[in-house]
C-alpha cells in the first residue's frame, strides 16, 4: 500500500467499503469519486424510498450523506467511525431525483475530523446539508 498515490489509496479503501456495504448496495448507492478528504456518491430515488407524503424519506437522505461521508474519512486507510452528524433538509426529493453527496473534509487534527456533506439533485438544487465529525481508530481500514 506504500506505493499508492493518496487517491489510488482512497479509491481501493471505499472499493472495499462498498463491497462489504449491504444498505448502500441495497439503496443503490454508487461511488462516483473518491480522493484524500473528498468523496462524491449518487443514487436514483427509488418509490420504494419515498416516505407517507411521497417524498423521499429523510431516513435515505442521511444514509447517502452518510456514505459520503464514511468514504471521506476513511480515505487515508484509517478505520474512521462517526462521533456525531447532523442534517438540515432544505428541499424534498421526488422519484426520479438523482441525489448527490459530495463530502468535503473541513478540518482533520489528530484522530478527529469534521466533514461537510452536501446533498443535491440532477438540476443542481441543495436538498440537504450534512455536518459529520469523525474520530480514528487505531485499526486500519485495509490490511
Amino acid at each position: 500500500m506504500d506505493t499508492l498515490t493518496p487517491k489510488e489509496l482512497a479509491q481501493k479503501v471505499a472499493e472495499e467499503m462498498f463491497r462489504n456495504d449491504k444498505a448502500s448496495k441495497h439503496l443503490g448507492i454508487r461511488l462516483d469519486s473518491i480522493d484524500e478528504g473528498t468523496a462524491i456518491v449518487s443514487m436514483t430515488v427509488r418509490d420504494d424510498m419515498v416516505n407517507g407524503f411521497g417524498i423521499c424519506h429523510g431516513g435515505v437522505t442521511f444514509t447517502l450523506a452518510d456514505t459520503a461521508f464514511a468514504c471521506a474519512c476513511n480515505s487515508r486507510n484509517r478505520k474512521t467511525v462517526a462521533l456525531n452528524c447532523t442534517i438540515s433538509f432544505l428541499a424534498a426529493g421526488k422519484v426520479g431525483d438523482i441525489l448527490t453527496a459530495t463530502a468535503k473534509e473541513v478540518s482533520l487534527a489528530g484522530r478527529t475530523g469534521l466533514y461537510d456533506i452536501r446533498i443535491t439533485n440532477q438540476t443542481g438544487a441543495v436538498m440537504a446539508e450534512f455536518r459529520g465529525t469523525s474520530y480514528g481508530t487505531s485499526s486500519k481500514a485495509l490490511d
